[in-house]
């Protein structure tokens, strides 16, 4: 079924979002078997939204409703006729393009649509969203002004949307220009190397049922290499490439944004990429983006706040400090870069 019929049929199930109420969804949907009691803390119930167009009327208040993630119904379709639509849910990769759509909306007023798919429920891998993204992975976009177009894969989107929509290279370089080739070579650092390692490192130190001490120290240990050459890039310049904010910077953010989650003190380890994510986030675009589908309750601020004031929280968190400390001890870690 193509796109656009996939559209149509949805229409009967889901209500624009300019009509129908907001979806509440809690990040509690973690397995609670699956998640240490460090993590287990953080899922305190944050307000969702299951979709929303930017050209309809403001964002609605989500604490109007008491409706939780069991009680409302996943997306099962695509809703909108026209522009952008983003399916994403509150990942690193997924708040990559909402920051991106939020600054291109800012700077050339484009609309775009989203709606949040719960990949705790495997939504992402229904028929309908498959044909968007065919890899079974969010986010995926689908540009409903060029004939339902999809496209799939962060550092993709980032480049599509940029060549389609930047005509004055606001977020973005010129083709033929070397920092064309810069930015496309720091992305494909984050795509390979960053984002995955990170990725490990989350589930080694976080949510594995078995702590495995080498698995632990060896992701941890290769995200902070990974974050020495950011540091190391961030040293003697205000942003990645280009002297500009630019999609090589918004495909590093929802990552970095989440470090602490991943065994990093950002302040003490790597300060050029914490004095980087600072300036980042000052921008309207970056926190607009961020809370797209919601606020990640995994970003360094929420987390720290959470330590300083929740003491089981901070219990926790030097629980899960103290098993990373001995994971590297046990194996000789050392810490280089590169």
């Amino acid at each position: 079924m193509s796109l656009q019929r996939c559209a149509l049929a949805s229409v009967r199930s889901i209500r624009s979002v300019v009509t129908r109420p907001p979806h509440i969804r809690s990040v509690a949907s973690y397995p609670s078997s699956l998640t240490p009691s460090f993590t287990r803390a953080l899922l305190v119930k944050p307000a969702w939204r299951a979709s929303y167009s930017t050209a309809s009327q403001p964002p609605p208040d989500s604490t109007t409703t008491s409706q939780t993630e069991d009680e409302m119904s996943e997306p099962t379709g695509l809703i909108a006729k026209s522009g952008i639509e983003l399916l994403t849910f509150g990942t690193p990769n997924g708040y990559k393009i909402s920051i991106l759509l939020e600054e291109l909306k800012a700077a050339y007023g484009k609309e775009y649509t989203w709606q949040s798919i719960n990949i705790m429920k495997n939504t992402q891998k229904e028929p309908w969203f498959i044909a968007a993204g065919a890899n079974g992975r969010i986010p995926a976009i689908v540009d409903h002004d060029r004939n339902g177009f999809a496209v799939f894969e962060g550092m993709a989107i980032l480049g599509y949307l940029t060549r389609r929509y930047d005509p004055d290279h606001k977020f973005s370089f010129p083709v033929d220009s070397n920092e064309y080739d810069e930015a496309e070579t720091w992305m494909a650092w984050q795509h390979g190397g960053l984002g995955p390692m990170q990725g490990q490192a989350n589930h080694f130190l976080r949510f594995a049922k078995e702590k495995i001490p080498y698995g632990i120290q060896r992701y941890v240990g290769e995200t902070e290499r990974l974050y020495g050459i950011l540091d190391s890039r961030l040293a003697t310049r205000d942003f990645v490439v280009g002297g500009k904010f630019s999609i090589a910077d918004i495909n590093l953010l929802g990552w970095v944004n989440a470090a602490t989650l991943s065994g990093l003190d950002l302040e003490g380890q790597f300060p050029n990429v914490h004095k980087w994510l600072t300036r980042c986030l000052e921008r309207p675009g970056v926190q607009k983006g961020f809370s797209v589908p919601n606020v990640s309750q995994f970003s360094n601020a929420a987390v720290k706040e959470r330590i300083a004031t929740d003491p089981e929280f901070k219990k926790s968190a030097e629980e899960t400090a103290a098993l990373l400390k001995d994971s590297k001890e046990k194996y000789g870690y050392k810490y280089a870069s590169p």
